[in-house]
């Protein structure tokens, strides 16, 4: 277990790892409360499984790209610490699950041998960043998003100020005015835009699907791409502080703006410019830039047994390339499940024959780019026998899907099941639709919308539903959603119930419905305004009657035995509750972070850590008093009402720890703030001791 110590090259990494394993140690003695440690391994990519004793592991791929040998690699460690199944996320990640607790630091240590990381893919903290995955290929884009994407992600990996956030908080990239990276759903969203010949985004913010969707807010209609990076800062910054921290629900950054106002929002934005780490960040792209580096091989000769069939795989699933005589190759993944046999293969094919660039898509899929045209016939042989040959890619056949009841706590119904039930439905109905990328369906196990059910032309959410006093398996069906470009957006109307058996008769009725009535050329969208939410409700009703079931309605989708509602208790960014003592000791543990990065110049760093050190053991002393700790902004008012006249401090509390607003980060500002944080730390301490001996 050990070894993995001599063999990273990467002391920060490795030092990450040791920490990991260390605190599975603590958890296991008894020395780690269960809410903290679920926050630690969350931080890491280790989240807990519906079933026993399992994790899942999730793996973080900024904007989905993989090299052959990282898709090796990933294959091998699924093979030997789980069961050989990979999951593509519509965050463009990978999921094994199935995963020892135990075994989760020699995992981590085995992917990074290919730079493969698992910080922060899970927990309250910066999420995977997202981007379109045609990006740096297509067409229409004014230029390559990949190496900003690439910037952001770097630049606020491990970074003090997103470590312990409220929620977790969401990035995403668009290529093009298509806006096919969802901007408009995400805390920030950035569009490509050139104007005045100097390249910059869009930027949008305070996006989110879940049980209270809401559309972003443009935040700058166009910013040079240099202010990208100070920017995401400053917005990272007044979410950590004022954003909500006890009330998960309501955790959001989407909350947050919606609650203080945008404007109020911006001004907090504009306050924090002063204390940022860098006014702005130039951002190298030089080596996104090289020409496509393919291997020397010969053209293979193949046979075409079926030519009708080839031809409907091209038109359906290849993409042309900006590159002259290029193309991408969409290959449709059946609910984003794959097997690391056929990734073996796959990654062959791809490191043999193309530049080596795979890219895993938001709706699940995996993109081959870089492909000789004149490879296609070879390539379709090829895939066909991997079973990566299907028609529908990004097309209404191709429906989106989290793993709800299968592996989630917070499945209600299962999403896969009735996924697989309405894909067989549209392959042998309605297969015309194998080329239609106007009408999207998605489905969710649960509210939460992982499988973005909430912006989805035709959507389902995993529910229940009462017959006497049996409850049955149901979705809600959704319509109306979707992507309307430039950071616009629909949300979905919720229209109706009904029993999940007769989600696959919902759908008949509405794409039969939307052929026999539309008008020519009417998109799906329009067709739906014009009928109006009402329409649908009456067009469905009849399926809704839960007082005619029969056995099978209480069997779910893929299921054998009854249904029975059993949700546990979700691990998405879950907000914790510290105790006292794991408090105090994280400010210890944030004074010592302070004292490194000082050491490394790293002045920013510093400064952060010893602010968040100030709060935790502010927050520990209100706490145990049992006063209000909902976020950093309360926490530091009430403090300074309760305490203020208690622990004796230069200044107000508050004039105290907003020095990090007020100053640069320079090196002389950093030690004076992190010896105040010492000062501040043991005056504390004394103070909860002397408590704590009092009521003795």
């Amino acid at each position: 277990m050990q070894s993995f110590r001599t063999e990273i090259e990467n002391p920060i990494v490795e030092k990450d790892i040791i920490d990991l394993e260390n605190k599975i140690s603590l958890y296991y003695e008894g020395k780690i409360d269960e809410q903290r440690f679920r926050s630690l391994r969350l931080a890491r990519g280790v989240y807990g499984q519906r079933q026993f004793g399992v994790q899942m592991i999730r793996i973080k791929l900024p904007y989905g790209k993989l090299t052959s040998e990282q898709l090796h690699r990933i294959a091998n460690v699924s093979d030997e610490y789980s069961r050989g199944r990979l999951h593509i996320t519509t965050r463009q990640d990978i999921q094994i699950h199935h995963v020892s607790l135990d075994r989760t630091p020699e995992l981590w240590a085995e992917l990074e041998k290919d730079n493969i990381t698992l910080r922060e893919a899970c927990g309250n903290a910066v999420r995977n960043v997202t981007a379109s995955e045609t990006a740096g290929i297509d067409r229409n884009e004014p230029f390559d998003v990949s190496p900003y994407a690439h910037a952001v992600f770097e630049f606020f990996l491990r970074n003090p100020i997103c470590q312990e956030l409220g929620r977790k908080f969401k990035i995403s990239f668009s290529g093009t005015d298509e806006d096919t990276a969802l901007s408009f759903m995400h805390d920030l969203g950035f569009i490509a835009k050139i104007e005045n010949d100097v390249v910059g985004f869009k930027i949008m913010i305070g996006g989110g699907l879940g049980s209270q969707a809401r559309l972003a807010d443009t935040l700058f209609e166009f910013v040079d791409a240099a202010k990208i990076i100070p920017v995401t800062e400053a917005v990272l910054r007044v979410f950590d502080r004022f954003g909500e921290r006890t009330k998960r629900a309501r955790a959001r950054l989407k909350f947050l703006v919606k609650e203080i106002g945008f404007d109020a929002f911006v001004h907090l934005v504009e306050e924090e410019q002063k204390a940022i780490s860098n006014s702005t960040y130039k951002i190298d792209v030089s080596k996104f830039e090289n020409e496509i580096n393919l291997p020397v091989f010969e053209t293979p000769e193949v046979l075409l047994k079926d030519e009708n069939q080839f031809n409907l795989w091209k038109n359906s699933n290849v993409i042309p390339q900006k590159q002259q005589g290029f193309v991408a190759i969409g290959i449709k993944v059946h609910l984003g499940d794959f097997y690391t046999d056929k990734a073996r293969l796959l990654a062959d094919l791809v490191k043999k024959y193309t530049g080596n660039d795979i890219r895993l898509t938001l709706r699940q899929n995996i993109l081959i780019r870089h492909v000789k045209e004149e490879l296609l016939p070879f390539f379709y042989v090829e895939l066909n026998k991997l079973g990566f040959a299907e028609i529908g890619y990004n097309s209404t056949l191709d429906i989106t899907s989290c793993p709800g009841t299968d592996t989630c706590n917070l499945g209600i119904a299962s999403s896969t099941g009735i996924t697989t039930e309405l894909e067989r439905v549209l392959k042998t109905e309605f297969s015309q639709y194998a080329n239609n990328k106007d009408i999207t369906i998605k489905i969710s196990g649960c509210m939460n919308s992982c499988g973005q059910h909430s912006m989805a032309h035709i959507g389902f959410q995993g529910m229940t539903i009462k017959s006497g006093k049996l409850v049955a398996p149901a979705l809600q069906v959704l319509l109306g959603g979707g992507i309307l470009g430039n950071g616009e957006g629909r949300i979905s109307d919720k229209v109706i119930k009904i029993p999940s058996k007769r989600g696959p008769e919902a759908l008949r009725t509405i794409l039969n419905d939307y052929q026999s009535k539309a008008l020519v050329e009417e998109s799906f969208l329009n067709y739906y305004d014009r009928q109006g939410e009402m329409y649908f409700y009456n067009l469905l009703k009849s399926l809704s009657n839960s007082t005619n079931l029969v056995q099978s309605d209480f069997i779910d989708w893929g299921a054998e035995e009854q249904f029975e509602m059993a949700v546990g208790v979700g691990e998405c960014a879950g907000v914790v509750i510290d105790l006292i003592a794991t408090l105090l000791l994280d400010s210890e543990e944030k004074l010592e972070n302070a004292s490194e990065s000082l050491k490394l110049n790293q002045y920013s760093d510093s400064i952060y850590y010893s602010y968040t050190s100030i709060v935790n053991t502010a927050k520990a002393l209100l706490i145990s008093e049992g006063k209000n700790t909902n976020s950093q902004a309360v926490i530091i008012s009430d403090f300074e009402e309760y305490f203020g006249s208690r622990i004796e401090l230069e200044s107000s509390f508050s004039d105290f720890i907003y020095q990090i607003q007020k100053n640069e980060p320079t090196k002389e500002f950093a030690q004076k703030y992190l010896a105040d944080a010492h000062r501040f730390y043991k005056k504390a301490t004394e103070y909860r001791l002397n408590a704590l001996t009092n009521e003795s």
